[in-house]
């Protein structure tokens, strides 16, 4: 759904599930860039993970990694050997997407949130909020908004209610796992009382040139 502001609600209620060709769970795309681009042509990706068996993840070359823990008590994974005990929830996790990273599950099935971008040419950052938060979507950036636990609103900016209530400038309201894709439009304001994550993208950095 587009509300042609810059702003395209993403619902929960639309996504279909893909079956891992290991029989470990499912996954369920949020947003990708170029949309529609499959696991080898994307710019930026993000899914939901439904982890229900101890296995490998796949492999994605050239891709850096934000995992989310959403639900569930937790992972232990090792990425190149190395052990990562994943168990607090919303608690963004960054690893290299390209390093051979094994899963085990702390105590039964997991849902994971997933923000996958190719490094050399789209950065990302993810963070997990609670209360209000101003969205500012600079030119060239991109922001999504994504309701992990209880319901969020968006309101345009001074117009938000008393108490984290819907105001007169209500312009969505988000159940769980609901998305909102911002592009570009009036400055917004998040409010949530559960958590929402919110991940900007933008391009790579330039490497530096060192002139001599």
């Amino acid at each position: 759904m587009s509300r042609g502001d810059g702003l395209r609600l993403l619902r929960a209620a639309d996504r279909g599930a893909t079956p891992w060709k290991n029989g470990g769970g499912v996954t369920r795309e949020i947003a990708a860039r170029p949309e529609g681009a499959g696991t080898g042509d994307f710019a930026w990706r993000v899914s939901l993970a439904e982890v229900a068996a101890d296995g490998p993840f796949s492999s994605f070359p050239g891709v850096d990694r934000t995992l989310t823990l959403a639900e569930g008590a937790g992972m232990d994974l090792a990425v190149a050997g190395v052990r990562h005990l994943v168990d607090e929830r919303f608690a963004p996790r960054d690893f290299a997407g390209d390093e051979p990273t094994d899963c085990r599950l702390l105590d039964g099935p997991v849902v994971n949130f997933n923000v996958m971008y190719r490094r050399s040419e789209t950065r990302a950052e993810t963070a997990v909020v609670r209360g209000a938060l101003a969205l500012v979507v600079p030119p060239g950036e991109t922001l999504l908004v994504v309701a992990l636990d209880g319901p969020a609103v968006l309101h345009r900016s001074g117009d938000a209610g008393s108490g984290g209530g819907p105001g007169p400038g209500r312009v969505a309201e988000l159940a769980p796992y609901d998305a909102a894709l911002l592009t570009d439009g009036p400055d917004l304001v998040l409010r949530t009382a559960g958590r929402a994550a919110v991940v900007r993208f933008g391009p790579a950095h330039a490497a530096e040139t060192v002139s001599g």
